[in-house]
C-alpha cells in the first residue's frame, strides 16, 4: 500500500512539473510577442508564423513579424521584421527582414 501511495505522488508531482513548465513557457511565449510587436514598428503587427525557440545555451528565440511600415514615404508599404529575444534579459531584437522569404 505505501507503494502505492508513493507510486502516485511522483506521478502527481510530474503532471504538476509539467503543467507549470507549459505555463512558463506560455508566460515567456506571450511576453515575447508583446515585446517582438512593439519593437517591430510595424503598423498593424502580427506574428507571421510559429515562435522559434533555440536551446538554452544560446538563449535566443526568433519569430517573424508582418505588418505594414509607418512611415509616409513608405506609402503603407507591407513589411516584415525578424525579432530575436533573448530570454534572459527579456530583450527584442528587431531586423528588418523583407526578402526572408523571398519577395515581399
Amino acid at each position: 500500500m505505501l507503494r502505492v501511495i508513493i507510486v502516485f505522488a511522483a506521478v502527481i508531482t510530474a503532471f504538476n512539473a509539467a503543467a507549470s513548465s507549459e505555463v512558463a513557457w506560455a508566460k515567456v511565449d506571450k511576453a515575447m510577442q508583446v515585446a517582438c510587436l512593439k519593437a517591430s514598428g510595424l503598423k498593424a503587427a502580427k506574428a507571421v508564423g510559429a515562435i522559434i525557440h533555440y536551446d538554452d545555451d544560446v538563449g535566443y528565440s526568433a519569430l517573424l513579424i508582418g505588418g505594414r511600415y509607418p512611415q509616409p514615404f513608405m506609402k503603407n508599404k507591407p513589411g516584415k521584421a525578424l525579432c530575436l529575444y533573448q530570454r534572459a534579459t527579456q530583450k527584442a531584437v528587431i531586423q528588418e527582414a523583407d526578402g526572408f522569404l523571398g519577395k515581399p
